[in-house]
């Protein structure tokens, strides 16, 4: 599938978004943020966050969880290297400017990789959720928090309306459950874990795989 955003507009994006970033979304994406921390934290051991952004879940994880996180940003990187050493978080082992897509660390690594509010603004969603599984372990979980676009009514034809603005602002708003189907089942040996709907009204979800 021909990619829709660019990996440039992203980066370019996310510069833009840096200085405000934990302002205008903490809130609105504190539920969601929560609850992937918690079921990383049920994991333990080694986890990969991709997307870190400004590290604002950073200081939620238990201190026992190794944390490497990742995020095409530099701006934002940079806060969240700055939270690291204000807060002296010792368990981030690594922050480091990545492509989702091309990470630089190798096949079965971590016990867990979370993407939170990632898998929509990456310009191809399924070449990334493929080398999210290939780094991780055998029986590790992959824990995404997205937006998944509404399937009908008048929510779908907003989403359809707003896209070209999403874009320009780093995301497509659109981006339908039947395409995370339909990569599980090319891919294989991956287990849908669950699947739960998330504040604020359902709009986004938790979502577990579980790789064999």
């Amino acid at each position: 599938m021909a990619a829709d955003i660019s990996r440039a507009g992203v980066e370019k994006a996310y510069g833009r978004w840096a200085p405000v970033y934990d302002l205008v979304f903490g809130k609105v994406f504190d539920a969601g943020r929560q609850s992937t921390i918690a079921e990383a934290d049920r994991i333990g051991g080694r986890i990969l966050d991709v997307g870190v952004g400004t590290g604002l879940s950073l200081s939620d994880y238990s201190r026992t969880t190794k944390i490497c996180g990742v995020d095409i940003s530099e701006p934002m990187l940079r806060k969240a290297q700055a939270r690291v050493r204000a807060l002296r978080l010792s368990n981030v082992e690594v922050l480091s400017v990545m492509d989702a897509k091309n990470l630089a660390f190798p096949e079965n690594f971590f016990d867990a990789v979370v993407a939170q509010y990632v898998i929509t603004a990456v310009p191809d969603p399924e070449g990334t959720l493929d080398e999210f599984v290939r780094v991780l372990k055998p029986g590790g979980e992959l824990i995404l928090v997205n937006h998944i676009g509404a399937e009908s009514g008048p929510r779908k034809l907003f989403e359809l309306a707003f896209a070209p603005v999403a874009r320009r602002l780093g995301w497509r708003p659109e981006f339908p459950w039947q395409r995370l189907v339909d990569w599980a089942a090319k891919h294989g040996g991956i287990t849908l874990a669950e699947r739960r709907p998330m504040p604020p009204m359902g709009h986004f979800s938790l979502i577990r795989y579980r790789k064999s």
